[in-house]
């Protein structure tokens, strides 16, 4: 019978070295993993010097005085933009002036459109002031009487002055003795003779009872005369407005 005792295997054929490479990139040694880290961290860290330096290229390269010529430019362009947000301001300073003086100018002028529009007569008006009643007792009250006594209340600054509710007395107003009565701006009044003015009371009152002035005349006429200071007094009678009468 043949010989069946085992025989040793044959060696194994030598390897190449690709096939060495190939093995070993198969079964990574540990200080392979390290060595890959750090490779990988090295490229990370070129990369980035890379970048930074592509950023900074852009004033890597100027000189100093390149540098200041630059910051000189800032710096202008800083200023013109400040002065032009000056300006600005200024001109907007100036027109919000211009519009307040324009209302104080207009507030103003309505001011005196009312004013005129009193003294003028056309218009009610109510406000403090004063009543004086003049009543006849012995005589005919005179008109040169009755005339002290309109003078004196305007001048201490009476606003309007009306008789008996109605006639409103103007610059223009006019005064006669009539028969029974006076006549006023052509209106004949029968005692007795109520005057109403719109002031300051005490100043208007004053104007009337100061010694030797309207209600001691008056008083001389043989009228009896009593004055009042009220809080409130209305005057509503007017004068025709020689403005709605213009085209």
């Amino acid at each position: 019978m043949p010989d069946q005792t085992s025989r040793p295997a044959p060696p194994e054929a030598p390897q190449s070295p690709r096939e060495r490479l190939l093995h070993s990139l198969g079964r990574p040694r540990r200080s392979q993993i390290v060595v890959a880290l750090l490779l990988a961290a090295l490229g990370f860290a070129a990369v980035t010097q890379v970048r930074t330096t592509e950023d900074d290229r852009t004033y890597a390269g100027y000189r100093e005085q390149d540098l200041i010529d630059v910051l000189n430019g800032l710096a202008g362009t800083a200023q013109r933009n400040q002065s032009e947000l000056d300006r600005l301001q200024a001109a907007r300073a100036d027109l919000l002036s211009d519009t307040e003086q324009r209302e104080a100018a207009l507030e103003q002028a309505r001011g005196q459109v009312d004013a005129l529009s009193v003294l003028a007569g056309v218009v009610p008006v109510t406000g403090p002031g004063i009543r004086v009643t003049i009543t006849e007792k012995v005589a005919q009250v005179e008109v040169g009487s009755f005339i002290d006594l309109i003078q004196e209340l305007r001048s201490v600054g009476a606003e309007a002055i009306q008789v008996n509710g109605q006639v409103r007395l103007v610059a223009q107003s006019s005064f006669e003795q009539g028969a029974g009565g006076l006549v006023v701006d052509g209106k004949r009044l029968a005692p007795p003779y109520v005057v109403d003015a719109i002031g300051e009371p005490t100043t208007l009152a004053g104007a009337v009872t100061f010694a030797n002035g309207p209600q001691t005349q008056l008083e001389d006429d043989g009228a009896e005369v009593e004055m009042q200071q009220l809080d409130s007094l209305d005057i509503e009678s007017t004068v025709p407005d020689p403005a709605a009468d213009t085209p």
